[in-house]
């Protein structure tokens, strides 16, 4: 039984002074269905689960417009509990494969009798009407694959470690060797594992990474199906091609994705959509060029500028040979990191609600990502895998520009926490602590 932070999300959404109905959005296989099912039992005495996937005759309930009143009979007739007014949650799973239940949420709320929780894969290009839902009547949470603080929780290790990682960042002073080296061994053994549920549960029980890198290129191949059914069918194969290039493009020297490695006869334009629908779906995240690094980034993203990187370092690791996901674990010196860093931490900050961007210029250097919290503060930040951790000529040279207002720089590898000038150095497992203010 794998902790959650969503756990933490769905306690405020129940104890809201008003209830609205709750959507959870996110890839396949991230454990929504799981959260929603386990907060379920522990708060209702009566949970009607509707499937639209495996009952698909059930999206007829909501094929023509009805009142609320009319649709709760329809799902008295098809529930597998009674609905008890005040007890009883309504949840809807799969949603991509019924729109109109966006419509009838609206009602059923208004109607106030029963509690409703959605969830849904590919949202975002299958079901873009989802968030239209006028304000007040349907809360959203974006779930994702275990980051690395769940997955250490997942390995017997309590808060009172990473409230004491919190401490040494906020005070910039560095953590306890032991402790350190501690985690970054749990840090190899995570990027391999990963953060998909199936795969760190079986991990627990077993101890087995072959059996983990079978359940991850299940994964894969769960999504590769995806595409065939859900994406439009002349664009199919080039998404395919994109989502199965990524980790060979993440070894490219500059990270950058290479369209000419889909079809040489095509401009981006021509590739754009397919591009968003792995983002969209949430397969993939993206990182945009921009022109510079200052506020708004937003401003100044180049569209046709990216690196893309998967939803999981472990689905990442599992596309590498055996022999190299057995390094990653030991964490042989020897092996580059860089690729897998990097994942790694777009996850992690993806996971925190920043967007991703990242900087290259011939005169100042490439800065691996760049991040805007709530507060329009721009955060550098550069990514490690060696001892050379030091050597960070674009941060240096990106805080040196006044007019670009940086404040600080951060350098995330295997060092300890410190700080020099401007710089912050902190352990790579830690960007996860980055407060998006």
């Amino acid at each position: 039984m794998l902790r959650r932070k969503i756990e933490a999300e769905l306690e405020r959404w129940h104890n809201a002074p008003r209830r609205t109905a709750l959507l959870v959005t996110g890839a396949r296989q991230i454990g929504k269905t799981y959260s929603i099912r386990r907060f379920a039992a522990q708060h209702y005495e009566h949970v009607a689960e509707l499937n639209f996937i495996e009952n698909p005759e059930l999206a007829t309930l909501f094929s023509t417009p009805r009142d609320a009143k009319n649709i709760l009979m329809r799902l008295e007739l098809v529930a597998n509990t009674p609905l008890v007014p005040g007890k009883t949650l309504i949840f809807f799973d799969e949603v991509q494969q019924c729109k109109e239940v966006v419509t009838a949420i609206k009602f059923l709320v208004d109607d106030g009798r029963f509690d409703y929780a959605l969830s849904g894969s590919l949202l975002g290009v299958e079901l873009e009407d989802i968030r239209s839902v006028p304000v007040g009547y349907m809360s959203e949470l974006d779930m994702y694959p275990l980051d690395f603080e769940e997955f250490c929780w997942s390995q017997n290790i309590g808060d009172e470690v990473f409230d004491m990682l919190r401490e040494c960042i906020s005070r910039q002073q560095s953590i306890d060797e032991f402790i350190h080296r501690r985690l970054m061994e749990l840090y190899y053994t995570y990027l391999v594992i990963g953060g998909m549920p199936a795969a760190v549960e079986s991990f627990v029980l077993n101890g087995s990474v072959a059996d983990a890198r079978t359940i991850q290129e299940n994964i894969k191949r769960e999504y590769r199906r995806d595409i065939g059914q859900y994406a439009r069918k002349e664009d199919r194969l080039h998404i395919r091609s994109i989502y199965d290039l990524v980790p060979s493009e993440l070894n490219n020297p500059n990270k950058r994705f290479t369209f000419s490695k889909i079809d040489k006869k095509l401009r981006f334009k021509a590739l754009a959509s397919d591009f968003d629908w792995l983002v969209g779906a949430g397969v993939a995240i993206a990182a945009y060029n921009v022109d510079e690094p200052c506020t708004p980034l937003e401003m100044s993203k180049e569209r046709n500028l990216f690196k893309l990187f998967y939803n999981d370092v472990g689905l990442l690791t599992g596309s590498f040979l055996r022999k190299t996901a057995l390094d990653v674990l030991n964490g042989n010196p020897d092996i580059n990191y860089g690729s897998i860093y990097e994942n790694a931490v777009a996850q992690e900050l993806t996971s925190r609600g920043f967007k991703l961007y990242y900087y290259n210029s011939k005169k100042f250097g490439e800065l691996d990502f760049l991040v805007q919290d709530r507060n329009d503060n721009v955060l550098p930040i550069e990514v490690k895998s060696g001892k050379s951790y030091k050597r960070h000529h674009a941060i240096d040279n990106v805080l040196a520009q006044s007019d670009y207002h940086l404040n600080m720089g951060y350098v995330f590898g295997v060092c300890n926490v410190s700080r020099e000038g401007q710089v912050l150095y902190a352990p790579v497992y830690t960007v996860g602590l980055l407060e998006n203010q």
